[in-house]
């Protein structure tokens, strides 16, 4: 594995190569410590004025942890795509070891470390979800999209707390978003205060 450093709060540099990696940023550590890694860097590239996801994998070893370094600049459609293939690569190998997670790696601007997002558990979709589901559609602009109203996020409670009991939220994310601005919302979905009897399937992401 090649060593990793952080610089200026939020700027991974790899040795032995010239590029570096915006990581995504939160004031907060969910995980800070992860053994038995491997890392995968996902690099922001701009070619014919198209942004592209140039990423390594030669370090990954299926039976270890994976550490997703993905620089922030890069649209979330396109990050999710190729993290998918990973994934799904990795749960067909002969080597896989199901205790093993895949994170996201993020800086914690307080700690000014680095810290570490679970994500093996959820289903990315890309695509709409179902029209009977109830769906919070998450927009690049801090705006959410729900039964054709669109609002701010800071209202969203307004209107979770208006639903029937027994209702199951899901949430949906703006394709053309960049991934730093997804890690963004999967912290203000978990600091969501839901009703008592209301639920959120954290397993299933809808992209599109």
């Amino acid at each position: 594995m090649k060593k990793i450093l952080i610089t200026g709060f939020f700027v991974l540099l790899l040795s032995c190569q010239d590029k570096e990696v915006l990581l995504p940023i939160s004031s907060e550590s969910i995980i800070t410590e992860v053994k038995d890694y491997s890392t995968i860097n996902f690099f922001f590239k701009i070619e014919n004025k198209d942004t592209l996801v140039d990423f390594n994998t030669k370090n990954s070893i299926n039976a270890n942890n994976w550490l997703f370094n993905i620089d922030k600049r890069l649209p979330l459609r396109k990050v999710i795509l190729e993290v998918k293939k990973l994934q799904n690569n990795k749960s067909s190998s002969m080597y896989k070891n199901k205790t093993y997670e895949n994170y996201f790696t993020y800086t914690d601007t307080v700690k000014k470390t680095m810290a570490f997002m679970p994500f093996s558990k959820i289903h990315f979709r890309l695509e709409k979800p179902d029209f009977n589901l109830v769906c919070f559609h998450l927009d690049r602009n801090d705006l959410v999209n729900y039964n054709e109203m669109v609002f701010s996020k800071s209202q969203i409670l307004e209107f979770i707390n208006k639903l029937p009991k027994n209702s199951r939220i899901y949430f949906s994310f703006d394709k053309g978003m960049s991934f730093g601005k997804y890690i963004e919302y999967e912290f203000f979905i978990k600091h969501l205060v839901i009703p008592v009897g209301i639920s959120i399937n954290y397993k299933k992401e809808y992209i599109y």
